[in-house]
């Protein structure tokens, strides 16, 4: 049984109590890792603090050689890392591949688009000023940042968070999701390799409900970033209200059928976007708004793509693997039997053997059932039968989350209409729900998130102005 312990100060904290990992796919426990307690979560807070300003005063050109190493050293250790990824997340070996390149690739996209960024610059020729002066305005480091990722994309989401505020001079404390922690401290043992001043990038681990309040209040704190459910979300937004906050938080995102155009590809769209990953995903389709008039149609051929999901373990790559947890997979079935309690219909699936639940797929869901509204964050898809487009829009709305919907449709003023009637914070037409090329702004409105993520929003979220001004 490997040990991972923190990293504070580029140092591995000894620490009297380590968490079991568990491997979602066997049940066994697969490592462990530290379990800290508040001085030692202080002390990296303190190391952060006293690294930022010699941090930031190394130069951009510094840190982006680190970048540049940290991207190479996660690339030549891929395999160890989508390895590790799948033993404490069961997403499939591939996907997990696929996660680590993409990160590396955000990496690169980070730096080019900080170097695209100009310093605002005013004089007497600019709108508005009539002294002789001249003003420039640069994005500075905001100080020291925390950030939380949550386990279904360990890497990625941890780095996209990284990234952009280590690259504009702040300094962090690091707090990957439970599973999640061993490759999270893997990332960080890359960056102290890739040669990270010390300080500069702390990892602390440890089960949230017991260090998470410990690190959010800190009062070294400049900024947040965090990522997981709504209702530490929510936590988090009452007791860090002096802080800057970036939240992404759940979803239940809606792809909205409005004519019998190209269902083929729609109903094959809407699967890969409601079970990839098993459903653990908040950008995945978790409910299908359907018109009554072609509903039959599509249902069929949703029908017919489930069926050929392929259904395993990890290490074979299917698209379903185990949920991460039992106690996630009993939250899904409490859902698919209210439902069918409630006169839902099951056309596939509705079985599990402990976390691995078959796809399922749910006709004739009404507004009152349960999984018409709450996120399963779980292989299950809810289709729900309206007639008229305000019906739709209504019952879209009426969710509490706000991430993202699909509307697909030939009528693309039609769809475009209605896009800017809903609630969310992106509408994909013709297109599933998904997080997109991270170049893109990412956002949700009401439980869904505070606050934008993206390249160039969180280079952005993790500065501040400075300004300058000169008088002739």
């Amino acid at each position: 049984m490997k040990k991972f312990k923190a990293i504070i100060n580029n140092k591995e904290i000894e620490t009297k109590t380590y968490l079991d990992i568990m491997d979602p796919a066997t049940g066994e426990v697969y490592a462990q890792v530290s379990a800290l307690v508040a001085e030692e979560i202080d002390e990296a807070f303190k190391a952060a603090k006293a690294a930022q300003k010699k941090w930031e005063a190394l130069g951009v050109e510094k840190r982006i050689e680190f970048l540049i190493k940290w991207k190479e050293l996660l690339l030549a250790n891929e395999q160890d890392l989508a390895t590790t990824m799948m033993h404490e997340i069961a997403k499939s070996y591939n996907d997990c591949l696929t996660e680590v390149r993409r990160t590396a690739e955000y990496i690169y996209l980070t730096i080019s688009e900080y170097k695209d960024m100009d310093v605002l610059t005013y004089n007497k020729d600019s709108k508005g000023i009539t002294e002789d002066i001249i003003a420039k305005y640069k994005r500075i480091a905001k100080g020291v940042g925390v950030a939380i990722s949550p386990f279904n994309y360990p890497i990625n989401l941890s780095v996209s968070k990284l990234a952009p505020g280590l690259l504009t001079g702040n300094t962090f404390v690091y707090k990957p999701a439970t599973q999640g922690s061993v490759v999270g401290i893997k990332i960080i043992q890359l960056a102290v390799k890739a040669g990270i001043p010390a300080g500069v990038l702390n990892v602390v681990t440890g089960r949230g409900r017991d260090i998470g309040d410990v690190i959010v209040t800190n009062p070294l704190i400049n900024f947040i970033s965090f990522t997981g459910s709504v209702q530490v979300g929510k936590r988090l937004m009452q007791i860090s209200s002096s802080k800057d906050l970036v939240l992404e938080l759940g979803g239940k995102d809606a792809a909205i059928l409005l004519d019998d155009h190209n269902l083929e590809h729609i109903a094959k769209d809407i699967v890969a976007g409601a079970y990839s990953y098993s459903g653990q995903r908040c950008t995945a389709i978790k409910r299908v708004i359907t018109k009554n008039a072609i509903a039959d149609k599509i249902v069929g051929l949703i029908k017919n793509e489930v069926i050929k999901l392929s259904v395993g373990l990890p290490i074979d790559n299917p698209v379903i693997t185990p949920m991460i947890d039992i106690k996630s997979a009993d939250f899904v079935m409490d859902l698919i039997n209210d439902a069918t309690s409630k006169g839902a219909k099951v056309l596939h699936g509705g079985t599990r053997k402990q976390n691995l639940l078959e796809p399922t797929l749910l006709d004739y869901v009404t507004v009152d059932m349960n999984v018409a509204w709450e996120e399963p964050f779980g292989p299950v898809l809810p289709i729900i039968r309206i007639e008229e487009i305000d019906e739709m829009i209504r019952v879209a709305n009426k969710s509490n989350f706000g991430l993202q919907t699909s509307i697909y449709s030939k009528d693309v003023d039609l769809a475009y209409k209605i896009a800017e009637q809903l609630e969310v914070g992106t509408v994909n037409i013709n297109r599933r729900t998904q997080r997109g090329p991270d170049v893109l702004p990412f956002l949700g409105v009401k439980d869904s998130g505070f606050g934008v993520q993206g390249i160039k929003e969180t280079i952005l979220s993790t500065t501040r102005y400075r300004g300058i001004i000169i008088k002739k």
